[in-house]
């Protein structure tokens, strides 16, 4: 169940990339759950990543190898590899190795990534028997197959491509992504992968990708929960006619932003594909003192369950997002220049339900799939967005049968 799903777009090829994918059968047979994915030679290499003090044992493996000029990446769904202490880290660094004897690289170059059911053991025998048929499948046209292969609770794959013009020179950008539960990034995506063929140094990608995540991965949530396995890619090949990007100049900004336009579709994809999602939240915060303000009044909204399951009834019971605003921590909060409105139709105004509200104009509002909730606290200047869910039935029946 998705809101508003759309077909996954043609990919364009991004040059000094090949994607390759492999059915290890490991929590499932019917599709394919490896991924890697190899970088020409000179790449560069960009990473984000979960901030959970129980982050999984890839997480760690790629911190640590993100500093070795990585070439490849692993991904594996199906499993998590994390709360598995010793034993994860060395299954990590296994996969590492085994890829790196098929790929003729250094274990310290591939970056490992796990999504899945936390707690249980890596099959590292699996997933070693399917990287020479992942291996043999590489291909820079992989990328739909490459989006399913990442897939947990996902019910659709999640791609975006985009060209932009470096002084005259095509650039390409690509990005793929999975996550559509235990969504409350701090940091980046559950997993996302972005991959172009600009030429630009490893600290400015890192830059790139920083900026583009702030102001989507770290936007979105779904219920409030940060995963352990977090963790965002950028890569650069160099690949690219166009001249490098440098700090600074026009292609920087149009580059940044191109990252940041692809790292907000990516992010409102995993909103619509929410676990059990049958509307999108947007939630404006107008009028903030500060950008720090703004978000924590937008996630206040967006994680309170009584304001989330009126959504999913399409109830509009405007007294919950009025209780949220007021216990999100604003200090010294006038409620009387507090307005709220749902899309266009004010229902809260000087402390109260505003006088034009009708409950048939809210709940004409209610009934659409896609509502914008925008809040203004009359305090400054500051603005900011966070996109959100609502609750359903199915939320709850996917959670509690994840396991099986």
């Amino acid at each position: 169940m998705a809101v508003g799903q759309g077909d996954f777009p043609e990919m364009l090829e991004v040059a000094g990339i090949q994607l390759g994918t492999a059915c290890a059968g490991i929590k499932q047979t019917v599709r394919d759950d490896i991924l890697i994915i190899q970088m020409a030679d000179h790449s560069t290499c960009a990473a984000v990543f979960t901030r959970n003090a129980f982050c999984a044992a890839p997480v760690q493996v790629a911190k640590a190898n993100l500093a070795h000029a990585p070439r490849w990446l692993l991904i594996n769904s199906g499993n998590a590899n994390a709360g598995t202490g010793t034993q994860g880290m060395q299954d990590a660094l296994a996969s590492c190795a085994a890829l790196a004897a098929v790929a003729g690289c250094t274990a310290n170059q591939v970056l490992p990534f796990s999504t899945g059911v936390i707690g249980q053991p890596l099959p590292v025998e699996k997933i070693n028997a399917a990287l020479p048929s992942a291996v043999n499948n590489l291909s820079p046209g992989n990328w739909d197959k490459a989006a399913k292969a990442i897939m947990t609770t996902d019910t659709f794959p999640k791609g975006v491509s985009k060209v932009i013009s470096i002084e005259g020179k095509p650039v390409a950008i690509n990005g793929i992504a999975k996550g559509a539960g235990m969504i409350q990034p701090n940091m980046a995506t559950m997993l996302g992968f972005i991959a172009t063929d600009a030429k630009i140094k490893q600290h400015l990608l890192q830059e790139c990708l920083a900026q583009g995540v702030e102001q989507s991965f770290n936007r979105i949530t779904v219920d409030g929960d940060t995963s352990t396995n977090d963790a965002g890619v950028l890569m650069a090949t160099g690949c690219s006619a166009a001249p490098e990007i440098t700090r600074n100049s026009e292609s920087y900004m149009i580059f940044a932003d191109a990252i940041m336009t692809v790292c907000k579709k990516l992010a409102e994809a995993i909103i619509r594909d929410g676990e059990g999602a049958t509307k999108l939240m947007r939630i404006v915060v107008e009028q903030s003192l500060n950008d720090e303000e703004a978000v924590r009044v937008g996630k206040t909204i967006a994680h309170s369950p009584l304001v989330k399951t009126a959504f999913f009834a399409g109830d509009p019971n405007w007294g919950r997002i009025l209780a949220a605003v007021g216990r999100s921590g604003v200090e010294n909060m006038d409620i009387d220049k507090v307005q709220i409105f749902l899309d266009d139709v004010c229902i809260v105004k000087n402390g109260g339900r505003a006088d034009t509200y009708t409950e048939e104009a809210g709940q004409q509002v209610m009934n659409q799939e896609e509502i914008t909730v925008t809040v203004k606290l009359g305090r400054g200047e500051a603005c900011q967005e966070i996109l959100s869910c609502d609750f359903s039935y199915d939320y709850v029946r996917i959670n509690a049968e994840y396991r099986t």
